[in-house]
């Protein structure tokens, strides 16, 4: 197919049913798709992403509540909140593609499970959580630094806690001292401005932990995609049971990108298999 020379980017809002709302990015022309991003990540973070697929398609991204223009999280806040969100912007979009990342993935999967809107869905390392395997024990005393104003140790304790096996086994002090040296003031200000919202969407992860198998009900095809050095232990785990689990699937791994390849290590690379995919 000829690509399409997209259109300047546009930003809109909906209301969601609990009458929050919510802001999205456009930009492309062609069939349209909506990207959810992941936690501690803004519409903003997958601009090369979205830049990409709109060579070929109109992209749709979503600003997650708690972010930039669209309202709070809410008391009631859970995946279900997100999952009516995505299908605000669907309602107002027309879209038939949807792509999430991460936690992004996992209400992207949720979407899909409730509705047939959607023909096509990528998914790049979903927040699948099944026996625990997106560890919380770092929850507590996160919570604890937050009150307390210190973010920067909150984000340590979240790194040191969720992270992969070398984030695990380097000592805090370190770890808090390495970070202003190897992540970008404004990134790191941005990062620690999300660490509420971060909270959050890890507790309503973990309220659906072991329930993969509620996927068999998704009548989309599944775009499985993954890095070849995610050193998330649980991620393998994840994208294995869900190969079973999802009625129509198939699996892409890109041997050289990690769990962020799809928004820092190579969104064009990314962007290029999931057009092929949902324009085959």
């Amino acid at each position: 197919m000829n690509e399409i020379a997209p259109s300047p980017r546009t930003s809109s809002t909906v209301i969601s049913c609990d009458g929050t709302q919510i802001a999205y990015h456009t930009l492309g022309r062609g069939p349209s798709v909506i990207v959810v991003p992941g936690v501690l990540s803004t519409a903003a973070n997958y601009a090369r992403f979205a830049t990409a697929l709109a060579q070929r398609c109109t992209v749709h991204t979503v600003e997650r509540r708690g972010r930039g223009l669209s309202g709070p999280q809410g008391e009631d806040y859970s995946v279900l909140t997100e999952q009516n969100d995505v299908l605000a912007v669907q309602q107002a979009t027309g879209a038939a593609f949807l792509v999430g990342h991460s936690f992004g993935g996992l209400v992207a999967l949720e979407v899909a499970r409730a509705n047939r809107d959607f023909a096509r869905i990528a998914t790049y390392e979903p927040g699948v959580s099944i026996g625990g395997s997106i560890k919380m024990n770092w929850a507590h005393t996160y919570q604890d630094k937050l009150a307390q104003g210190k973010r920067l140790d909150a984000f340590v304790e979240f790194t040191v806690g969720a992270g992969p096996k070398r984030a695990q086994r380097t000592p805090r002090w370190l770890m808090k001292l390495m970070l202003p040296r190897f992540v970008k003031p404004d990134e790191l200000r941005e990062l620690l401005s999300l660490l509420p919202q971060n909270l959050r969407e890890h507790q309503a992860l973990a309220m659906l932990d072991s329930t993969c198998h509620n996927y068999r009900d998704v009548a989309a095809e599944v775009l499985l995609l993954r890095g070849g050095r995610s050193e998330l232990e649980w991620v393998e785990l994840a994208t294995n049971e869900l190969r079973e689990v999802l009625p129509h699937s198939e699996t892409k791994v890109f041997p050289t990108l990690d769990h962020f390849g799809l928004d820092k290590g190579a969104p064009e690379e990314v962007a290029q298999a999931v057009s092929d995919f949902f324009l085959r």
